[in-house]
């Protein structure tokens, strides 16, 4: 059975009073259009997934661009029913037709999967999936036969309802499936005599129905997996219950997440047994964090690696990093991307890192910013140390070795390499290599001047 997945995703969204595309608005951190391709390449190949652009077009395709999908260029946005026409030629040779919505992001695999076992069992010319939302008011109803039964006779928009059509609660929700052979055939008898002078994909069901093909209807009972969003208020809502259903997820992995509602955890997240979530914690982008950890309240991690049994302290920022195992994190530490943290090691309070790998049981605990730098295991880095690693125009390189040991506030200024087993003395600016065991000391001898400062108070 070739099966073809086409992704509704060339309209503007006006009424959310942006200049991005619709589609492009994110919610639980990924594009409305990334989480419904991300659904639909668990059904088929991304190769049989074409997603119909239009407005802004280029932008679309570049943030899908590594998803392998294909596309198709709707440049006059006419209509669901024109963009379908304007697929034609691409996805006729299928034999049947999902159709989806950019921007209804919560829709699941596998409610996919069951629309279209359910088209093929019906062997049905056209499938429509349908909701029944509290108020249904503005959305099309879907007229069936006979109630206990899934043929419908029509799908009739709000404005157009008849008296004893009023009490219909079951909506359209502009997901189909499609026999493709009957879909081409009608669907150039589609009219724009509706109030916005569009083709509407919607009429094909009556025109199906008068050329005595089956039309079908598969209701779920999940309101907010088809519904999408017309305004940032709506998104956001949608936002909170992808989210709370994540949170939910984790939970059930055995993931301890206090306050849930208060945690902001992206759909890719990941996250071992056992592990604690405090309050105000987001876990962001492709973030994985391992069994047994603690990320303390108002830590932000995103893009990063967090091995088992690490404490990320409150407050830490760690952004496209990794953390290995029983490491410390925090509090108030930052970790900029490309960032490496060995096993056991400690980064601590105000603590910078930038571009650097840091050795096992290495420790910078507090006040220290270290840039472009490869610190060897068991280094101990003191408060107000800083790596100089950028000379006005070029970035360069510091190496300290092993079982190293850094006095505080110490200035090294790199290009710069620092042996196995030397001292820094605390106040140094060190700015030769130093050997292997050795002291190193940058600093001037103190001066004490006896009554120096009895003597200017008194001149003043």
């Amino acid at each position: 059975m070739q099966l073809a997945i086409v992704i509704m995703a060339a309209g503007k969204g006006t009424r959310l009073k942006s200049r991005r595309p619709k589609v492009l608005h994110q919610i639980g951190g990924r594009a409305l259009v990334e989480h419904v391709v991300a659904a639909a390449a668990q059904v088929v190949e991304p190769k049989d997934i074409y997603v119909i652009i239009g407005h802004e077009a280029e932008a679309v395709r570049a943030a899908l661009q590594h998803t392998g999908v294909r596309f198709v260029v709707q440049a006059e946005q006419r209509g669901t029913g024109h963009a379908i026409q304007t697929a034609r030629p691409e996805v006729e040779g299928y034999e049947n037709l999902i159709v989806l919505s950019g921007d209804a992001p919560m829709i699941t695999t596998e409610t996919i999967l069951k629309l279209r076992d359910f088209h093929l069992e019906q062997q049905a010319a056209m499938t429509v999936l349908t909701t029944r939302p509290a108020d249904p008011t503005g959305y099309g109803r879907v007229v069936r036969k006979t109630a206990d039964k899934p043929d419908i006779l029509a799908i009739v928009e709000q404005k157009a309802l008849r008296p004893e059509q009023l009490t219909v609660l079951e909506i359209n929700s502009g997901i189909y499936a499609f026999r493709a052979e009957p879909l081409f055939k009608l669907i150039g008898q589609l009219s724009t005599d509706n109030a916005h002078g569009e083709y509407y994909l919607t009429d094909m069901a009556a025109l199906l129905v008068k050329a005595k093909e089956r039309v079908v209807a598969l209701e779920t009972t999940d309101v907010h997996e088809v519904l999408g969003a017309n305004t940032i208020a709506e998104m956001m809502e949608l936002d909170a219950e992808m989210r709370m259903r994540k949170a939910r997820a984790l939970m059930d992995d055995g993931v301890t997440i206090f306050r849930p509602e208060t945690s902001v955890i992206d759909s890719a997240v990941t996250v071992g047994t056992d592990t604690i979530v405090e309050p105000f914690v987001q876990l962001l982008g492709r973030t994985t964090i391992g069994s047994g950890c603690r990320i303390r309240s108002y830590s932000v991690i995103e893009d990063s690696t967090i091995g088992d049994d690490v404490t990320v302290l409150n407050g830490s920022i760690v952004t496209s990093s990794q953390v290995a195992k029983s490491a410390v994190i925090g509090p108030y530490s930052r970790l900029r991307p490309e960032s490496e943290i060995g096993e056991g090691a400690h980064i601590g309070n105000f603590v910078e890192i930038k571009k650097s790998r840091v050795g096992a049981k290495s420790k910078a605990n507090h006040l220290t910013y270290i840039g472009d730098t490869d610190i060897g295991p068991g280094t101990n880095v003191g408060a107000g140390t800083i790596t100089c690693n950028y000379d006005g125009k070029n970035k360069h390189r510091t190496t300290i070795g092993a079982n190293v040991f850094i006095g505080s506030d110490s200035t090294l200024v790199a290009p710069l390499a620092i042996a196995d087993g030397s001292y820094i003395a605390a106040g140094s600016t060190i700015t030769e290599d130093v050997p292997a065991d050795a002291l190193a000391l940058g600093r001037a001898r103190q001066t004490t001047k006896p009554d120096w400062a009895k003597k200017m108070r008194s001149r003043k």
